[in-house]
C-alpha cells in the first residue's frame, strides 16, 4: 500500500506542471511577437464618438444585440429548426471566434465596429481549406476587419494578425469576405445625420468647458494714458506682463495696480443655444433608434424593451445573420437544409411574479415540458420521464396510456412472481 502511494506520488511528481518553474530556459521573448501595454484588437472609436454620450448607447446596443445566440443550424421540409450543426462557424459563433475573443464579444466587436465606422467587414482567418479556390471549406476563426478601401469585386481592410500581433492592410474578394452595413447608417454615419450633428455639438461643448476650466483671469486693464503711438504700445505692455508676473509669482494670486488704473474681469459666460440644442438633438436621436432614457438605465417596462427590440436590434442582428448565410453557406449546404439562426429568450425580461403563470399556460397547451421550464429558470432536468412529455398534467392520461401502464405493472409483477 506504501509502494502504492509513493508511485502514486512520484508519477505526479513526473508529470506535474506549474507554469511558473517549468519555464524554457531557452525562451525568449522577443520570440513571442510585438507586445503592448494594451490590448491592440480592441475596437476603438473614431470621430471624437468615445468622448461623448454616443459611447453609451452604441455599447448599449451593442451588448443587446450580443445576447441573442446565433447557431449554425439544420432546417427541416418546412424551414423549421430542426438541430444546431456542429461545426467550425458554430464555434465561432458560439464559443471561441479566435484566441483573443469569445463568440460573444466577436458579435459585440461586430455591431461596435460597424455603427462607428458606418460598415464592418468579417474575415475568416483560418480556414479548411482555401476559399479563393474552393467554396467547400470549414471556417475555423473569424475576426473583424475596417474597410479602408472599395474596389469591384475586393475590398482592401486593416485586419489583426494574431501571429504578428500587429493590424494588416489586406486585399480580399468581396465573395468570400462579409460586409456588413450599419442598417441605421442614415441616422447614425451619414455626415449631417442626427448623431453626427450631436457628436459635433457635443465637441463644441466640450471646447467651451475647457476654455472656462483653463484658469485664465480673462482682466482688462485700463491705463491712465492713450495708447496710440508705439512707445505707449510697449509700455502697456511691459505693464501687463508685469501683473502677470505678480499673479504668478505669488501664492494668493494678489497683485498691485496703480490708483489710476482701472481693472475690469470678465468671467461671466456668453449666454448660447448649445445646451438647449443638444438635449433637442439627443431627444431626436434616442426617437428615431427607438431608443429611451428608461432603456439606458435599466428601468424600461416589457413594452418600452419589446419596441426596442424590434426597431433597433431586429435589424442590426438580421443584417449579419443575413450576410453570413449569403458568404459563408455555399448552395450545397443550403440544398442540405443548412442555415444560421438568430435565437432570442423570451423569457430574459420576464419578471419572476409572472414565470409560474405563464409556466402553468406554456405546459397546460403543450407547447413546453416540464424539463424545458427547468432549464428556463435555472434548474436541473428531472429524471422523472413524465418530465419530458408534452402533456397537460391537469387532465388524466390518455386511456391508451393507461392500459399501456396497467400491462406494464402486471407484466412486471408477473415476473416478480416467477422468481
Amino acid at each position: 500500500m506504501d509502494y502504492m502511494d509513493e508511485r502514486s506520488f512520484g508519477s505526479r511528481l513526473k508529470h506535474a506542471w506549474n507554469v511558473f518553474l517549468n519555464k524554457d530556459p531557452t525562451e525568449d521573448y522577443r520570440d513571442l511577437g510585438a507586445s503592448y501595454t494594451y490590448r491592440p484588437d480592441r475596437p476603438r472609436f473614431t470621430r471624437g464618438n468615445e468622448r461623448s454620450i454616443i459611447t453609451a448607447v452604441y455599447n448599449r446596443i451593442a451588448l443587446d444585440t450580443a445576447s441573442i445566440s446565433i447557431q449554425h443550424v439544420r432546417l427541416d421540409d418546412n424551414d423549421r429548426f430542426l438541430s444546431v450543426i456542429e461545426s467550425g462557424l458554430n464555434n465561432c459563433l458560439t464559443k471561441e471566434a479566435n484566441v483573443d475573443q469569445t463568440g460573444r464579444a466577436f458579435i459585440q466587436d461586430i455591431v461596435m465596429s460597424m455603427m462607428d465606422e458606418g460598415s464592418v467587414a468579417i474575415i475568416p482567418i483560418d480556414t479548411s481549406f482555401n476559399p479563393q479556390i474552393t467554396n467547400s471549406y470549414d471556417i475555423l476563426t473569424m475576426r473583424t476587419g475596417k474597410i479602408m478601401e472599395w474596389m469591384p469585386q475586393h475590398v482592401k481592410i486593416r485586419v489583426y494578425n494574431e501571429r504578428t500581433g500587429l493590424k494588416e492592410d489586406i486585399k480580399v474578394s468581396k465573395r468570400v469576405v462579409g460586409i456588413i452595413e450599419n442598417p441605421h447608417y442614415a441616422v447614425m454615419n451619414e455626415f449631417n445625420s442626427t448623431m453626427q450633428r450631436l457628436v459635433r455639438k457635443l465637441n463644441l461643448l466640450d471646447v467651451m468647458d475647457d476654455q472656462n476650466s483653463s484658469g485664465k483671469l480673462d482682466l482688462i486693464i485700463q491705463l491712465p494714458y492713450i495708447i496710440k503711438t508705439e512707445a505707449r504700445r510697449e509700455q502697456a505692455e511691459i505693464r501687463r506682463k508685469n501683473i502677470e508676473t505678480q499673479l504668478a509669482g505669488s501664492k494668493y494670486g494678489i497683485a498691485y495696480a496703480d490708483g489710476t488704473e482701472r481693472i475690469t474681469q470678465l468671467n461671466r459666460p456668453v449666454e448660447n443655444k448649445l445646451m438647449s440644442q443638444i438635449e433637442y438633438l439627443t431627444s431626436m436621436l434616442y426617437s428615431q433608434l427607438g431608443i429611451t432614457q428608461s432603456i439606458l438605465d435599466g428601468t424600461a417596462d416589457d413594452k418600452t424593451m419589446l419596441n426596442y427590440y424590434n426597431r433597433t436590434i431586429e435589424p442590426i442582428i438580421s443584417s449579419i445573420v443575413d450576410e453570413m448565410k449569403r458568404k459563408f453557406l455555399t448552395k450545397t449546404a443550403m440544398s442540405q437544409l443548412q442555415s444560421i439562426l438568430f435565437f432570442r429568450d423570451p423569457f430574459k425580461l420576464v419578471p419572476v411574479s409572472s414565470i409560474s403563470e405563464i409556466a402553468d399556460k406554456f405546459t397546460r397547451n403543450e407547447i413546453m415540458s416540464s424539463n424545458e421550464w427547468r432549464q428556463v429558470i435555472g434548474m436541473k432536468p428531472s429524471k422523472d420521464p413524465k418530465a419530458d412529455e408534452l402533456r397537460n398534467k391537469n387532465l388524466s392520461a390518455p386511456k391508451e396510456q393507461n392500459d399501456d401502464n396497467v400491462i406494464e405493472q402486471e407484466t412486471n409483477s408477473k415476473e416478480k412472481e416467477e422468481v
